[in-house]
């Protein structure tokens, strides 16, 4: 059993714009000044109330539930009203669909909610190339091993075996800390430098060469 395990919002998918518009909408509902959009992109990745926290390092625990319930309100009505992007980066779809064809088992392990991730993989097409879904829904923050070992035991892998693919530094602790190879992605939101130094076996540079290394 092979088992790559994908991150979602900058790994597969390009959302930025609507994780900064409604995290920036989360801070105006509390009368704040929302940071930069650079600093909200570094935090994609983490769930909801730990990225509050890292962007609002002075809030408390209630205050950053109840900015991401916030958060979580202005995202489900811009999607309702067709304003959410969220497209497969160029060479994606190709590669999971290859790597599927191949023999890889396919999973996910995201800070989105089980609603977001479900709608984004069926609006792109490609929701029935995974067997398993790890959201922030049932888990703790990453970069907490515990989507990964769920991953692990839903797919019926063994740590040795799995790849955790991903675009932050979380996805990489998060690998080493559940005993699983890490790839790291560099078109997302951490630098290159970042994913090494946190345990990335290697950086690639696009969907292809992923696909060429996992191959190979």
């Amino acid at each position: 059993m092979k088992l790559a395990v994908f991150d979602c919002d900058g790994t597969l998918v390009d959302g930025q714009a609507p994780i900064c518009e409604a995290m920036e909408a989360s801070f105006a509902a509390f009368g704040l000044v929302a940071p930069s959009r650079g600093l909200i992109r570094r935090a994609v990745g983490l769930s909801l109330p730990q990225a509050i926290q890292q962007l609002l390092p002075d809030s408390d625990a209630a205050q950053q539930d109840a900015m991401a319930e916030a958060y979580k309100v202005a995202f489900r009505q811009a999607r309702d009203e067709g304003r959410v992007s969220q497209p497969l980066f160029p060479g994606i779809e190709d590669c999971l669909r290859t790597l599927h064809a191949r023999g890889w088992t396919l999973g996910v392990a995201t800070g989105m909610s089980d609603r977001g991730l479900t709608h984004c993989l069926a609006a792109n097409g490609i929701a029935d190339l995974f067997v398993t879904l790890q959201t922030a829904d049932r888990h703790p923050s990453k970069p907490h091993p515990a989507m990964l070992e769920e991953a692990l035991i839903e797919a019926g892998a063994m740590p040795e075996a799995a790849v955790m693919i991903g675009d932050t530094a979380y996805d990489m602790k998060m690998a080493r800390a559940a005993g699983t190879r890490a790839i790291g992605v560099d078109w997302g939101y951490h630098h290159p430098r970042e994913l090494i130094e946190a345990g990335a076996e290697k950086v690639v540079e696009a969907p292809n060469e992923l696909m060429e290394y996992l191959l190979t």
